[in-house]
């Protein structure tokens, strides 16, 4: 009598089942389709009008009329366009007086905070987003009251000290003051809690440790506190520089009379907001467009550097 083995019994190699077969297709299918929907959003909302807009800056662009290639003629206008460099130089400046100062304060009150024993620390910790979620409408309105010539807490404050009454709204360095104060106390509570939240998961004992073996505070916070909070502070100083060049509602609402230039002698319009006076308000999309480009350069490279130099961040050997 002959004895039919299985493939399984007889060690030969089965042949893959047509479930399996699916089974494999699916695993291997099922992480694009997992992260499809990110690639999708992006394309349509960021990818398209990127490569829209570089087409746009290519053209006089006429939006109900003619649409006239010209190559790189905007980029050629920008570069002799002195409002141009002055919203360029106004975006930087207001970036450096708004982002670098609150990183930097933000970073030691959130290590003042992780050592203190506070009561209502709760209470105390959700107070520091008030200003994140205040309209930003609001904001402005307050600060201009603030700091008005004459009737403002700060020229009050500056007269008891003999100081002249100093107009914030019409000097150009007055300006990026008053909007840099602006964006500082929007985000200061906001960068302080990402700096905490990523303080407190550093074990106590190696600060304990650092006790023991004779380290200050001062040392603590520098050879423990600051590369612990590495990734944290890449991630802060990359999306304040995006952020703080591409600024656009505080200087729009700091002169109503003249919003989209900052004021008379735009002494504090940024790339943004000259952006949209040339695509919105005279109707020069090619050249708008042109300005995008620049601004996004200019993005790519400030914050390209400032990654560099906040990743060169080590932990102590």
């Amino acid at each position: 009598m002959t004895t039919t083995l299985s493939p399984q019994r007889a060690g030969l190699p089965q042949a893959p089942t047509l479930t399996r077969v699916r089974r494999s297709i699916g695993e291997r299918i099922a992480p694009y389709a997992y992260i499809a929907p990110f690639f999708l959003i992006f394309a349509v909302f960021s990818l398209i009008p990127l490569l829209f807009t570089l087409y746009v800056a290519l053209f006089d662009w006429n939006p109900i009329g003619d649409h006239t290639f010209i190559g790189f003629d905007n980029f050629t206008r920008l570069y002799d366009d002195p409002r141009f460099w002055n919203a360029t130089r106004n975006t930087i400046s207001i970036w450096l007086l708004s982002t670098v100062p609150q990183l930097i304060a933000a970073l030691f009150l959130a290590h003042l905070l992780n050592h203190a024993r506070l009561r209502f620390a709760v209470l105390f910790r959700m107070s520091m987003v008030v200003p994140y979620i205040t309209s930003v409408a609001a904001t402005a309105i307050v600060f201009a009251q603030l700091y008005d010539r004459d009737y403002g807490l700060l020229n009050w404050l500056l007269g008891l000290g003999g100081v002249e009454p100093i107009d914030f709204t019409q000097s150009t360095w007055g300006s990026r003051v008053l909007i840099a104060a602006m964006v500082t106390w929007r985000w200061f509570g906001y960068t302080t809690l990402l700096y905490l939240a990523s303080l407190q998961a550093i074990p106590r004992e190696i600060y304990e440790s650092a006790s023991v073996d004779g380290a200050g505070g001062w040392k603590q916070f520098r050879h423990i506190s600051i590369p612990s909070l590495r990734p944290v502070i890449v991630f802060t100083v990359v999306t304040s520089t995006i952020g703080g060049l591409q600024i656009f509602t505080e200087p729009l609402l700091l002169n109503p009379s003249t919003p989209l230039t900052c004021g008379p002698t735009r002494q504090c319009q940024t790339l943004t907001l000259l952006l949209y006076e040339q695509g919105f308000g005279q109707y020069q999309f090619g050249y708008a467009a042109a300005i995008g480009v620049a601004l996004l350069v200019l993005v790519l490279v400030v914050a390209g550097i400032n990654y560099l130099l906040s990743t060169r961040i080590r932990p102590e050997r």
